[in-house]
């Protein structure tokens, strides 16, 4: 069996006495896509925040590549970011910077590479996620929503990492735009033989990217298997997550 890239162990994250995350496991294997569902509050944004290593849990392991990373800082800590994409609800590219430059941040600033090697990088990889280099000079506030989140795609997997994250990366767009984004996932992640795990509560984005999917509520992994399966989970609290209705054990956050 293929050692997990990612593996959380029984993680906790208290904050005061709100208990978000309770005894959390969960593992990726390379080459996996995991999707984690859940609604508002369920804990998805701060089990993201604990496997990156900008939260420290209150209890549990971190295993990244077989080694515990719980508590690492330093060169550990960012030889395993090095490893890592990330691709950000919000987008979160740089206003200031140019399209290219947003894509190419990490290796100006990370790997020190020459600028000009550095844009050449960006450019080919704009292209994978079908930009053409006339974008590359515009600024994120000049291009669409859509390209946007494409630019951050690019940028997420410029380095060619072991392990992405996608957090809600279809949050905001229209469905058609949605799906398309979905596809250039599918297609990047398998063309780098990366694992994934994203978190999202699109269930549409969930089915068409998801190898796995699991379900987190009230800070527990009430459910987990193949995204096949998730449509006729015979769990109530997924059935009705999944369905999208008001009635069932998981009452409207309102």
């Amino acid at each position: 069996m293929t050692q997990p890239i990612l593996k959380l162990e029984g993680i906790e994250k208290s904050f005061g006495n709100n208990h978000v995350l309770r005894s959390v496991d969960l593992d990726v294997a390379p080459g996996q896509s995991l999707v984690v569902i859940g609604g508002s509050g369920s804990g998805k944004s701060v089990m993201l925040k604990v496997a990156l290593g900008l939260m420290t849990p209150t209890g549990g392991k971190v295993l990244f590549d077989g080694h515990d990373v719980t508590n690492s800082t330093g060169k550990t800590r960012e030889s395993m970011r090095a490893r890592i994409g990330m691709l950000f609800q919000s987008g979160a590219l740089f206003d200031s910077l140019t399209v290219w430059e947003n894509v190419a941040f990490r290796l100006i600033n990370a790997d020190g590479v020459k600028r000009s090697d550095a844009k050449e990088r960006a450019i080919a990889t704009l292209k994978k996620v079908r930009l053409g280099a006339d974008v590359a000079g515009l600024y994120p506030a000049e291009i669409s929503g859509g390209m946007q989140k494409r630019v951050s795609l690019a940028r997420s997997i410029i380095s060619e990492p072991d392990l992405i994250f996608f957090d809600e990366p279809t949050t905001g767009l229209d469905p058609i735009t949605a799906d398309a984004i979905n596809d250039l996932i599918v297609e990047q992640v398998r063309g780098l033989g990366a694992a994934t795990v994203t978190i999202t509560h699109d269930m549409s984005s969930a089915r068409k990217i998801a190898d796995e999917v699991a379900m987190l509520f009230e800070g527990r992994i009430i459910w987990r298997g193949p995204a096949s399966e998730v449509d006729h989970s015979g769990h109530d609290h997924v059935d009705q997550f999944v369905h999208g209705r008001a009635e069932g054990p998981i009452q409207p956050a309102l």
